[in-house]
């Protein structure tokens, strides 16, 4: 997805940009420091909440691909996490509404996952892994399994308080069906890019 390969990049530039960039040599003494000063006035520390928006793609297979749809997804999210020095450990649980293309109805998408970041100053790129809950209508049938999700983002302070950022994410379903109508082996794996806005408290 074209607009999965346009988010890691830019969390990758981001990230990096941050984390080093080019410095100009100088001639003057530099004065030592103590090791993690980079991250010197920033603190992600502390709870925080916010809204997600975003885009992606799902396949189902049974025996080999049945298809695939586009859908978006939007919703909120809350979480906390410590700021070590360098690593950030935290974790959030969101809760996005997922409206597939030509589907009549809603599907809801609800995940718990770590997050484990790098403190680069006022950027943090992260990498998360936790479990999602998906309930919804396929042709009627109604799904309802729990799996895996995993993926990688980045978040930038715009202010003290204020954080935006990008999040690509994986999510994966077995059996989707397989307890409501008796269908075994169907199973659904999304890809999804979103942008999201937090508050800290």
């Amino acid at each position: 997805m074209k607009l999965c390969t346009l988010a890691v990049a830019a969390i990758f530039a981001a990230s990096g940009a941050a984390a080093g960039g080019y410095t100009a040599p100088g001639f003057g003494p530099v004065a030592a420091g103590p090791m993690g000063s980079a991250s010197a006035g920033t603190d992600w520390s502390g709870f925080y909440a916010g809204l997600q928006y975003g885009e992606g793609s799902g396949d189902l297979t049974l025996d080999g691909p049945l298809g695939d749809a586009d859908f978006d997804a939007y919703g909120l999210h809350v979480g906390y996490q410590r700021d070590m020095g360098r690593v950030v450990l935290g974790g959030d649980l969101d809760y996005n509404s997922v409206d597939f293309e030509g589907a009549d109805e809603n599907g809801d998408l609800l995940r718990l996952r770590a997050r484990v970041g790098y403190d680069a100053g006022r950027v943090m790129p992260y990498l998360t892994l936790g479990v999602a809950g998906v309930h919804g209508d396929i042709a009627g049938d109604r799904l309802a399994d729990t799996g895996l999700t995993y993926g990688i983002g980045a978040d930038v302070l715009v202010t003290d308080r204020l954080t935006v950022g990008v999040e690509y994410t994986r999510n994966t379903f077995k059996d989707i069906l397989d307890d409501l109508s008796g269908i075994s082996g169907l199973d659904l794996d999304t890809d999804l890019v979103q942008v999201r806005a937090s508050y800290r408290f």
